[in-house]
């Protein structure tokens, strides 16, 4: 199968998820090279520099449309004192990032997860994973925990979370305007 150019429109699937009680497991231990620091108070280019690394080869273009439509609410997002954005230092570089969302009472969203290309596949998601859960449960009166990933997210996205505990309660059927070209072998 032949690379999809920009431009091309794409059908994709995004499936819902929650996690309706507390998991048996606290915060992973990240390796010795990996901190984990939490934002105060951060800018949108500091999110939206994450959400690039990380999104920009499955199509994460959602956040910047809103930082040209409307700047004043995707600024009330980042800086809401609800939202929270934690980055994965490794050896002095962001590998990856996490951003909960407790804006629903009772509820925490994991809004982002995700990692830089040179991160993938060092064993770091899944630890990243685990302690974005354990920090989520962490806050008083979270019931559940929610998440969504789509078909143009990593392949290993939707199990991922699912091995973690968390249930797909629903799917919904979109189409998307590529905004890079795409590689179907390398992401089906």
């Amino acid at each position: 199968m032949s690379v999809l150019p920009a431009g091309t429109e794409v059908p994709f699937t995004i499936t819902y998820l929650e996690m309706p009680e507390r998991p048996p497991y606290g915060p992973a231990q990240l390796p010795g090279d990996v901190r984990l620091d939490r934002a105060i108070d951060p800018p949108v280019w500091y999110f939206l520099s994450l959400y690039d690394a990380v999104g920009r080869e499955y199509e994460w273009q959602d956040r910047f449309d809103q930082a040209e439509e409307d700047p004043a609410a995707l600024q009330a997002f980042v800086r809401s004192p609800d939202v929270v954005i934690w980055t994965a230092i490794k050896n002095g570089w962001p590998a990856g990032f996490f951003m909960l969302d407790w804006r629903v009472p009772g509820e925490c969203d994991l809004a982002y997860f995700g990692l830089v290309p040179q991160a993938v596949g060092t064993g770091l998601g899944p630890l990243l994973v685990q302690t974005a859960i354990a920090t989520g449960w962490a806050r008083d009166g979270v019931e559940k925990m929610t998440v969504n990933t789509c078909t143009l997210d990593h392949p290993a996205a939707l199990r991922l979370y699912q091995k973690m505990g968390f249930v797909p309660v629903s799917r919904e059927e979109r189409m998307r305007v590529l905004a890079y070209d795409r590689d179907p072998a390398r992401f089906p």
